[in-house]
């Protein structure tokens, strides 16, 4: 069969870990605790600070302990929904003032968009919540991507390392599993489409060369021959 859609990773597949490591978390992680105070009666950041009670087991925690658990998720790099939706919401005022923009590799938007012109459908999955998500792509170094996409799933879906994550994707695209090409470069979650029955390619960033099993891998994104995965 051949690739219908395209499923990627953003971390270490389209944007270097070091924008999301050294500049995204550390930019909400010195406004996190200031933002939930100053916004807390707004219904959005609201529902947020509650859910991140819930999440913690602590739902009668204050607003500052709240702040308290937040940090302690960025220094841990949780995957935990409440945490990575308020994080878009800061990083949302950073990239319309212009103080953030989204890093991009250079070959990343042009193939794309000629993957997109091919009529591929394309999606992303990540850990980072869908708005922040669109933040990143809205706001470029190549400019407003989002148009390319027609899904943008996070952890709301399940957790990356999770074959049913996957399964549940390949129902939303209603495609047959062997159409979609599933990008990342982590073994664990290439492992976990796989598994659901997604084809799978590795992103080398690192130029490493081994170490992704029975995964097919390239070192840019202008490496990938669709073809060559039929």
């Amino acid at each position: 069969m051949t690739i219908q859609a395209i499923v990627t990773d953003i971390e270490g597949t389209t944007t270097s870990i070091a924008f999301v490591t050294e500049v995204l978390f550390p930019y909400a992680r010195a406004r996190i605790q200031t933002f939930i105070a100053a916004h807390q009666t707004e219904p959005q950041v609201a529902a947020e600070i509650e859910a991140a009670r819930q999440e913690a087991g602590e739902p009668e925690a204050s607003v500052e302990r709240v702040g308290e658990i937040l940090l302690q998720w960025i220094d841990q790099d949780a995957k935990v929904t409440p945490l990575k939706t308020l994080q878009g919401m800061i990083w949302r005022a950073g990239y319309q003032d212009g103080s953030l923009q989204g890093h991009l590799y250079p070959e990343v938007a042009p193939v794309l968009r000629q993957w997109h012109q091919q009529g591929i459908q394309l999606n992303i999955y990540s850990s980072g919540s869908e708005a922040a998500q669109k933040l990143l792509f809205g706001h470029s170094e190549a400019g407003d991507l989002t148009p390319l996409f027609t899904h943008f799933f996070d952890t709301r879906i399940g957790g990356k390392r999770e074959p049913e994550s996957y399964r549940r994707i390949q129902q939303t695209i209603a495609l047959a599993a062997p159409q979609i090409l599933f990008l990342s470069d982590v073994v664990a979650e290439l492992d976990a489409a796989a598994a659901a029955g997604l084809r799978t390619l590795a992103l080398d960033r690192q130029c490493i060369g081994e170490g992704f099993g029975s995964h097919p891998h390239a070192v840019r994104f202008d490496q990938i021959d669709l073809s060559a995965l039929c």
